[in-house]
């Protein structure tokens, strides 16, 4: 078994929040005989302190516990504490637990407020409604003992040294989630209170073996460094007869300069955001990728295109085999992580499989399993659980637990990244495409439709420059994850150009318009599903009514229409309070 990794410095588990009415006290009560920590309610100030200050009539606070101090964020004039409230354990990872977090609870310290411009009070209540979005943020995970920022392999690899040094110390920061939010803690060298957060996904099951898909995501718009949006870590780990197997695969959007600027049809053009290298829709963004890897190509990096709409289609998810044949070579050559009873390094993973795609969730989702299927079986066999010919659909209940936690896995990013379950998961839950799978499918992407034109204004899958929302104020949940991992700040310059009256109505009632367009959409849906019962009993009719009937009625009505009134009464959007990249 591997050597547990674990820090130097222990971090507080579990801890009780007094809040006076002029601080916040944070006194740790897991046994530690650490300082308590004072965060003033003025200005977000703090500093340790060797005791609870005592209560009165006059100073009665509010008690409650919590699990572990994420951050403090700053804006124009207050600062807001981020605290775990509830925690629940998903299974341990080297012999420690792991917990997710179940509700987060901002509290603002804005006393300061009061002394401020009318102006500047506004600006700050639109943002701290913004923050309120944050408290629902999915998919946090953390561990008060180990590093969840990095693969199994780099934990074997770090030094004693770097094992002694605090979790934020040791973490990936690419993957950390609150790495902006802890800045304030750091710069007062308070490690105690220091918990590092990853979002992602952590699935487990115990079968002869214990067995785990593991995320790491960080989300960003693409830049010139080469960061993109959605770019996510995959691990898979097996633990089986003292032996612990690993394997690592990325996924992340074209890393080009490129952005999809949301127009309400359903698949906005793409454009690179060089004029002179400008170019049409997703085929056009894939030949470019593949003349500038040209450039880098070699022995040790390979480039493939895959037609995944082309080969496949809808329903031959199959034929990804084809995929696999050509990338065997590479998969062999370049390994896996085995480690023994001893925890001593048997083979170690030399490369990685990154799959680029635009948004890296259901065409991805379905590749990655495929690929992680295969190099579970190679893993199985080397460690001698499974024959040379044997596989995992040889084993029934191996088989659907495997498909499940791939399943659960892409749905886990694809709602964080998008707000809806992943489409085609019915390939990866059942080995095949489904009557069922489809209509879902058609919903989702009907719910991502919606999203992605009225509550999520404009996507951070783009080079974000400035944040608008739909009127009314629907807050965008991507800009509070901006705003929270200091990606944007913001500025109290507004630039705001009065809006008439007529638009603000114009503005008003483009909601129930748009709804009401969905709804015929959903309506005709409905039509051709009906038209098509008389489809399974003859498949090419099947075929022919589902695919032209569904989905070509429900987006070309939807996008013609929506593009249709948007041409007619312009965008109706209008802008908040600019976020701008921080200057660091």
């Amino acid at each position: 078994m591997m050597e547990r990794a674990e820090s130097g410095q222990k971090l507080y588990t579990r801890m009780r929040l007094w809040e006076f009415p002029d601080q916040f006290v944070v006194e740790p009560t897991d046994g530690s005989s650490g300082s308590a920590l004072a965060i003033s309610r003025a200005d977000g100030s703090m500093n340790l302190i060797h005791e609870v200050p005592e209560c009165s009539i006059l100073r009665v606070p509010k008690i409650r516990t919590i699990f572990g101090v994420v951050g403090v964020l700053k804006l124009l004039a207050g600062s807001y504490l981020i605290v775990i409230t509830e925690r629940e354990c998903v299974g341990s990872y080297l012999g420690h637990p792991i917990y997710k977090v179940a509700s987060l609870k901002i509290l603002p310290c804005d006393h300061s407020l009061n002394n401020s411009s009318a102006e500047q009070k506004k600006v700050e209540a639109e943002f701290s409604c913004l923050l309120k979005l944050a408290e629902r943020t999915p998919g946090l995970y953390f561990s008060y003992d180990t590093n969840l920022t990095l693969s199994v392999q780099r934990l074997n690899t770090l030094g004693d040294e770097s094992k002694l040094l605090p979790l934020w110390r040791q973490a990936e920061p690419r993957f950390l989630w609150n790495n902006y939010l802890m800045e304030a803690l750091i710069d007062n060298k308070l490690d105690p209170f220091l918990l590092p957060v990853i979002q992602g996904s952590i699935l487990m099951t115990l079968l002869a073996s214990a067995f785990c898909p593991w995320t790491r995501m960080w989300r960003r718009g693409a830049d010139s460094d080469g960061y993109v949006a959605n770019f996510v870590e995959t691990e898979q780990v097996v633990q089986m007869n003292g032996f612990m197997a690993s394997f690592v695969q990325v996924r992340g959007s074209i890393p080009f300069l490129w952005e999809q600027t949301v127009d309400l049809t359903y698949k906005p053009k793409f454009e690179i955001l060089r004029a002179e290298e400008a170019h049409g829709g997703e085929g056009r963004l894939c030949e470019n990728f593949g003349n500038a890897m040209q450039n880098v190509a070699s022995d040790d990096i390979r480039y493939l295109h895959f037609d995944f709409h082309r080969i496949c289609g809808h329903v031959h998810f199959e034929r990804l085999s084809i995929l696999f044949e050509q990338i065997e070579d590479f998969l062999e050559k370049n390994g896996y992580l085995l480690l023994n009873e001893k925890g001593e390094k048997m083979k170690e993973q030399c490369g990685v499989v990154r799959t680029n795609c635009i948004d890296c969730l259901d065409r991805t989702n379905v590749t990655q399993s495929m690929i992680g299927r295969n190099m579970l079986e190679v893993q199985l066999r080397r460690i001698g659980i499974f024959g040379a010919e044997e596989t995992i659909n040889s084993h029934p209940n191996f088989d659907e637990n495997f498909k499940i936690l791939w399943a659960n896995h892409g749905d886990d990013i694809s709602l964080q990244y998008s707000g809806t379950p992943a489409l085609k998961g019915d390939f990866v839950r059942c080995g095949q495409r489904t009557m069922q799978g489809i209509l879902n499918d058609g919903w989702n992407a009907l719910a991502r439709y919606y999203l992605n034109n009225f509550c999520d204004g404009t996507k951070q899958a783009s080079m974000l420059q400035y944040i608008y929302i739909f009127w009314p104020f629907n807050l965008d949940t991507q800009d509070a994850i901006d705003l929270l991992q200091g990606h944007y700040i913001v500025s109290v310059s507004r630039d705001i150009a009065p809006r008439s009256q007529s638009a603000g109505l114009e503005a008003m009632a483009s909601f129930p318009l748009a709804l009401s367009l969905v709804l015929t959409g959903l309506f005709f849906a409905t039509l051709s599903l009906r038209q098509g019962e008389s489809g399974f009993a003859c498949p090419n009719r099947f075929r022919y009514d589902l695919k032209h009937l569904l989905f070509s009625v429900i987006w070309a009505s939807l996008s013609i229409a929506l593009a249709a009134f948007v041409r007619a009464n312009g965008r109706l959007f209008c802008n908040r309070p600019r976020l701008h990249k921080p200057q660091r």
